[in-house]
């Protein structure tokens, strides 16, 4: 089997492709200023039921990104050398759409997925995780 008969299709609903630019316009999460910087901002981001997966492999709690959030945004963040693109998003329920996406920083790169739910007007991260697909 070649590698390019295992990759899925991957290709956005047209009816899907307001909110995959929606969406990817908050990603990546948590490093874009203009969502949000402080810890009252993540709060009203984040699901209660929030946990990501990192990718180092280990599970944080939405109380510990709270914190990590809190504390790197305590001083002025560096500028974040990254590039995000191959987004794509997926329904999964009524109001809850999986995103896909692929970030490099430096010669980096991981392969991004994170579960947002409509809230309203407005969306919650209920999960997120980060696989490493290179790391020089």
């Amino acid at each position: 089997m070649t590698h390019a008969s295992c990759e899925p299709a991957r290709i956005t609903e047209p009816d899907l492709i307001a909110i995959r630019d929606d969406l990817a316009s908050r990603e990546p999460i948590f490093h874009r200023p203009e969502w949000g910087s402080t810890r009252a901002d993540f709060e009203r981001m984040i699901a209660e039921g929030f946990w990501e997966t990192g990718a180092s492999g280990r599970r944080y709690s939405r109380a510990f990104v709270l914190d990590e959030l809190e504390r790197r945004y305590a001083s002025p963040p560096l500028d974040d050398d990254w590039e995000s693109c191959d987004f794509h998003c997926q329904r999964l329920a009524a109001d809850i759409y999986l995103l896909t996406y692929s970030l490099r920083q430096g010669a980096r790169e991981t392969r991004r997925s994170t579960i947002w739910q409509r809230a309203g007007s407005d969306w919650k991260i209920v999960f997120h995780q980060g696989t490493i697909v290179q790391d020089a």
